[in-house]
């Protein structure tokens, strides 16, 4: 049986019978030799059919097609069918998941915030230099997610998040605080997005990702962060202005449960890691013009999109620099934030 033959039947349970019986299947594959499953295992993601996640993974698929990896069956669950980007990383660490490409969840390392602190890079080849294949930040989450049972294989580019507003706000923040005073703007639930934003003179409300189309419509909040350009083609129907800060780079992992992974056998961790390769190093070449796509696209559906002016951006830098950076300093130690003022040129 070839590998595109993927199994599908799970995906016609909800998610949550989905997730308790993943959950059990990894309690069973606790107790079962390495071997009898190293040839059957699940790739879960959050991202749906638009999103980089689903391009890379039916890449990797494709790859282990062509390698005729025939006994390496995955059971290939996209769109947050076991469960939100935080869970996914949960059970990959638990090995429940044994394989996955999600976002990294700070509350279970606070160092993980590293992943979402501003203005270490504010373009396209800066970032392929520090995030992408063979660049310096690799090792530095890879020391952290050890203590968590997990090994990134690579890191996988979305895009740089920015500010996006709602319908009927009919304003348009750029120089910060004062034009941000009064505007709820949804954040994630990270310390260090709400250390930013109120940094940046905003409300800021925590919010999951699922809540915020919703919020946006009834007008809970007036904006959200942490909005790369395909997240704003998605909800294009409820946003009127889409401003470039260009913030952060937004990047996920690809992981890998350590112990399911240190239990493959070499041939196989070759075959699967040869195919990750090709679709990691597929996403750092396409991501910036698949970004620009969809930029063009959010232009075409009328929303309006505005770039800071250099002395925006600057200004915005400062506030950053001076508030977020020794924020995150408390938690990261001061030799990586040393590194990371290096890198971002301060």
């Amino acid at each position: 049986m070839s590998i595109s033959h993927i199994w599908q039947g799970m995906n016609k349970l909800g998610r949550t019978s989905v997730a308790v019986g993943a959950l059990t299947l990894g309690s069973l594959f606790a107790g079962v030799s390495s071997e009898a499953v190293a040839g059957k295992f699940t790739l879960a993601h959050p991202g749906n059919q638009d999103h980089i996640y689903s391009q890379m993974s039916e890449r990797f698929l494709d790859s282990l097609d062509a390698a005729g990896a025939e006994h390496l069956k995955v059971n290939y669950q996209p769109g947050g069918t076991l469960g939100d980007w935080t869970s996914i990383f949960e059970q990959t660490m638990q090995g429940a998941i044994p394989m996955s490409l999600t976002w990294g969840a700070s509350e279970f390392d606070g160092r993980l915030d590293v992943l979402y602190l501003a203005y270490v890079v504010d373009n396209w080849a800066k970032a392929t230099d520090v995030y992408g294949p063979g660049g310096q930040m690799l090792d530095v989450y890879n020391e952290i997610l050890a203590d968590l049972g997990l090994v990134a294989i690579g890191t996988i580019p979305t895009d740089f998040g920015s500010i996006a507003i709602r319908k009927g706000v009919n304003k348009l923040p750029l120089n910060y605080p004062e034009d941000a005073a009064g505007i709820k703007i949804r954040v994630p639930g990270l310390p260090v997005a709400v250390e930013r934003f109120n940094a940046l003179g905003f409300s800021p409300v925590p919010m999951p990702l699922s809540e915020v189309h919703t919020a946006l419509q009834l007008g809970t909040v007036d904006a959200r962060t942490f909005a790369p350009p395909v997240e704003v083609w998605q909800m294009r129907d409820v946003l009127e202005s889409y401003i470039l800060t260009r913030d952060y780079f937004e990047h996920g992992f690809w992981l890998v449960n350590k112990d399911w992974w240190d239990g493959l056998s070499q041939e196989d961790q070759t075959l699967i890691n040869t195919a990750a390769n090709d679709a990691i190093s597929w996403a750092w070449q396409d991501a910036e013009k698949l970004g620009e796509e969809f930029l063009q696209k959010i232009k075409g559906a009328g929303i309006n999109v505005v770039e800071l002016s250099p002395e925006q951006l600057a200004n915005t830098k400062r506030l950053v620099y001076e508030n977020e950076w020794p924020f995150m300093e408390e938690k990261l130690g001061k030799k990586i934030m040393a590194d990371l003022r290096a890198i971002s040129g301060q």
